[in-house]
């Protein structure tokens, strides 16, 4: 499986992060919640725990490929200790730069995890 995806294009980091499920999980009684499901056909699920304004703990779910469980883990790891705004502010390249690089034909696995995300964001918003 490792070379595979190796051979497909995925950075080390990115292999790592879709064999072992990093941040992949639910949360029972989540501060923030959204699902999306991309023009891909791949579906997210992002769960966040925020507190005074900054996201705590995120985990995620996800129906697809190599590439999205890849893209949900990395933007799960970075977003840990940012406030929502900063976490609202990361770009498709910025998470493509902590995986270490995905195939081209997955950079839209990076847009459905930031779009995701920002769905979570704006259900907080609108509890609050």
């Amino acid at each position: 499986m490792q070379d595979l995806l190796k051979e497909s294009g995925y950075s080390e980091k990115a292999i790592e992060y879709y064999l072992n499920k990093v941040n992949v999980g639910e949360m029972s009684e989540p501060d923030a919640h959204a699902i999306y499901t991309g023009p891909c056909g791949d579906t997210m699920e992002i769960f966040l725990n925020v507190e005074d304004g900054v996201i705590k703990e995120a985990k995620f779910q996800a129906i697809g490929c190599a590439g999205a469980f890849s893209s949900g883990s990395a933007l799960t790891e970075m977003i840990i200790g940012m406030t929502l705004e900063e976490a609202e502010e990361i770009e498709e390249d910025e998470i493509i730069e902590y995986l270490g690089g995905i195939p081209m034909q997955k950079v839209h696995c990076t847009c459905l995890s930031k779009r995701t995300l920002q769905k979570a964001i704006k259900d907080y918003k609108e509890k609050g």
